[in-house]
Formats: C-alpha cells, sequence, structure tokens
C-alpha cells in the first residue's frame, strides 16, 4: 500500500460538526461515519446493508472505536445523515485529501453527474446533480457541491472552487462551464483552464472552428502550430486522436474578456470500428501555451472523470440505483462513495476492479485497514 495512506481518515472527521442534541445521543459521531465509511468500502450500498455490516464487524471495530452505544440501527445511520452538513462533511473530506497529496501540476477535471432516484415525486423535489472534481492522475475526488439540477452546474462551480487549493493544476470543464468568471476564478488561484467549447458562448465556437477550418486548408502554412497524435487500438477498435494548438488568439475580439487567454485546441477523432469509420472534431480555448502534448494531457484526462468515477460509482456502487432521499442523506451518501472509490484508487498494487476490490474489503480485515491508513493490530 502506497505511503500516502499512512494518515489516518477517522482522524479528518474527528472535527465534523454534530447536528444532533448531545444530550441525546448514544452514538459518537466520528463513529457512525467510520462504521458507515467502511461499509461502503465493502460493498454496502444502504443504512440495512450498513448496519448489517457494522454488527457483523463489531468485534473488529471495537478494537479502535468505543461505540458506547453499541451497533446504531439502520434508522439512526439514515436520521444522522439526514441532518448532517453536506458542506462540513465535504470540508473535512477536503482536509483529508489535502494531507494526503499534493496536487501541483495535476490536472482537476470538473464535471457533474445526477444521483438519478435521488429524485422524491411527492415532495416535489428532483434529482440531485452532484458536481465533482476529479484528480486525474491521483485518481482522487478533490471535492463536490450538490445541485438541484445539471443547469445549475455555472453556479456550482465557483463554489467548488473555492473548496481547493489549485495552485499549479491545469483545470479541464465541458462546454456548460465555459463562462469569463469562472476562468478568472481559475487564474486567480494559479492555476490555467482548458474548456471545451460549444455553441452556448454565442459565437466563440463558430468563430474557433471556421479559423481551424481555414488553417487546415492552407496547411497552417501562415499560422503556427503545435500537433500531437495518439493512437489506442483494442477489440476491434482503432482511435486515432490528432491534436493542435495554436498561439495566435490576437484576431479574437474579446481575448481581453477571457482571463489569461493564450491558446485554442482542436481534437480530431477518428474511429475505427471493423471498418466502420467515424470522425469528431472539437475545439478548445485554454490559458496554457500552445503544447499540443501538455493540451492533449488535459484535454484526454479530462474524460477520466466519465470513466474512471461516474462509470465507477454506476456500476460499482450502483448510485443510479439508489433510492435513500431523506434531507442531506443522498449528498452524504454520495460523498461517502466518492471518499470510498478514492481510497480504492489508491491501491498502487490493485490488479482487480473497483467493485472486486469492494468485496474483498468485505472479506479481508488486513487489506480495508490498509484502505483505511489504520494500525493493524
Amino acid at each position: 500500500m502506497a505511503e500516502i495512506l499512512c494518515t489516518s481518515i477517522i482522524e479528518h472527521f474527528s472535527d465534523l460538526p454534530d447536528p444532533r442534541i448531545i444530550l441525546k445521543t448514544r452514538h459518537k459521531l466520528v463513529d457512525i461515519v467510520t462504521l458507515a465509511l467502511c461499509a461502503v468500502v465493502s460493498g454496502a450500498d444502504d443504512w440495512v446493508e450498513i448496519a448489517g455490516y457494522a454488527t457483523a464487524k463489531e468485534a473488529w471495530f471495537r478494537g479502535f472505536l468505543e461505540l458506547p452505544g453499541g451497533i446504531p440501527s439502520h434508522d439512526t445511520f439514515g436520521r444522522v445523515f439526514a441532518l448532517l452538513d453536506p458542506n462540513a462533511f465535504v470540508r473535512c473530506y477536503t482536509n483529508w485529501v489535502c494531507g494526503l497529496i499534493h496536487i501541483p501540476n495535476e490536472v482537476v477535471a470538473i464535471d457533474g453527474k445526477t444521483v438519478r432516484r435521488s429524485h422524491d415525486h411527492a415532495s416535489g423535489k428532483s434529482a440531485i446533480h452532484m458536481v465533482n472534481a476529479w484528480a486525474v492522475h491521483h485518481g482522487l475526488v478533490l471535492g463536490q457541491v450538490k445541485t438541484d439540477a445539471k443547469s445549475n452546474e455555472i453556479t456550482a462551480i465557483p463554489e467548488l472552487l473555492k473548496t481547493m487549493d489549485l495552485n499549479g493544476c491545469v483545470v479541464t470543464i465541458d462546454a456548460m462551464g465555459c463562462q469569463k468568471e469562472i476562468a478568472k476564478d481559475i487564474v486567480g488561484q494559479g492555476a490555467d483552464y482548458v474548456f471545451s467549447l460549444k455553441g452556448n458562448q454565442g459565437n466563440l465556437h463558430k468563430e474557433v472552428e471556421l479559423f481551424f477550418q481555414d488553417a487546415k486548408k492552407n496547411e497552417f502554412k501562415v499560422v503556427a502550430h503545435d500537433s500531437y497524435t495518439t493512437v489506442d487500438g483494442e477489440h476491434g477498435r482503432i482511435e486515432t486522436r490528432r491534436y493542435t494548438t495554436v498561439a495566435d488568439v490576437h484576431w479574437f475580439e474579446e481575448k481581453g474578456k477571457w482571463a489569461k487567454l493564450t491558446s485554442f485546441g482542436m481534437v480530431e477523432s477518428e474511429r475505427d470500428i471493423d471498418g466502420h469509420i467515424s470522425l469528431e472534431t472539437r475545439y478548445y480555448i485554454s490559458s496554457l501555451p500552445s503544447d499540443a502534448k501538455r493540451f492533449a494531457a488535459a484535454a484526454r484526462g479530462h474524460w477520466a472523470v466519465e470513466n474512471s468515477l461516474h462509470w465507477c460509482l454506476d456500476i460499482a456502487f450502483r448510485e443510479d440505483d439508489s433510492r435513500i432521499r431523506s434531507g442531506h442523506a443522498p449528498a452524504n451518501l454520495a460523498m461517502l462513495r466518492r471518499l470510498a472509490i478514492s481510497l480504492i484508487k489508491q491501491d498502487a498494487h490493485r490488479k482487480i476492479g473497483v467493485k472486486a476490490s469492494r468485496k474483498r474489503a468485505g472479506w479481508d480485515l488486513k487489506y480495508i485497514k490498509q484502505l483505511l491508513g489504520l494500525a493493524v493490530p
């Protein structure tokens, strides 16, 4: 297990504000959080399963938790996590991450995911939408913010940015988050940005598209550029990606409105599946210099949040099937899942998938102790 897991996660959640009336409580909050986290890492997906896991492992838990009131019931887990302030929960998590890694030069992909069955039609509550910050190289969730709809990502992203120290990082965001104020916030933290373009920024997408089309037609003879190509193939699929960057941004009339706008980027993807070829071209704006290889790492790294986080949450944690809806419980359980997946992905020696790793954590006490950074008796 990597040395970065030597910090005990329990320590970082011990200062979590308790929303309950203390004189009427039987269970310590840090015990409840630790029990829930261990259970989620080990395969539990709801409060009944969490309570069942904690009961089965009670003898082990008593080795490092006080448990003055024994193991909480599933109703107690549900009530506590429904009351727990999700912002405070995320702050504790972020403090843990900051003690775990140093993120300069990291690619931080920001993207949202809806927990589809967290809606409650009876009370008019829509499904929650979690905006996540994913450290691509470390495989860690750096933070999250809950919104009530995907359309609210524009207001959620600035709140998420405030929770992290991004100095020296490259922040990637899809077209919805391509906003002047967000670019300003990122640059203000000493970070750089790579924003994907679509039609949501007036004529920006069209102007950049026409610029690259004209430059290609003239074989970039009058436009200085940098290029980089990757080829990947497996299971009958060959994908070729051509990355091109240019530093000529002075022609763009609104250049001064975008903080540190330094380059434009283009990604041309050619996918060959058993002889059937499809083409796709995407365009970007960036505060990075015209360096195609570095741009490629950021542009491609952004999609890691889909494959390494969102896909795993759905397949290994069945997040979209979760029907937990009361109070803050959906957001807090979502944070537990992200904490669990981050812990599992820190195992540098892991040779199995996340779903299988959860099973192993449930079967092997030594393994879950390693993941949590606990001292093994």
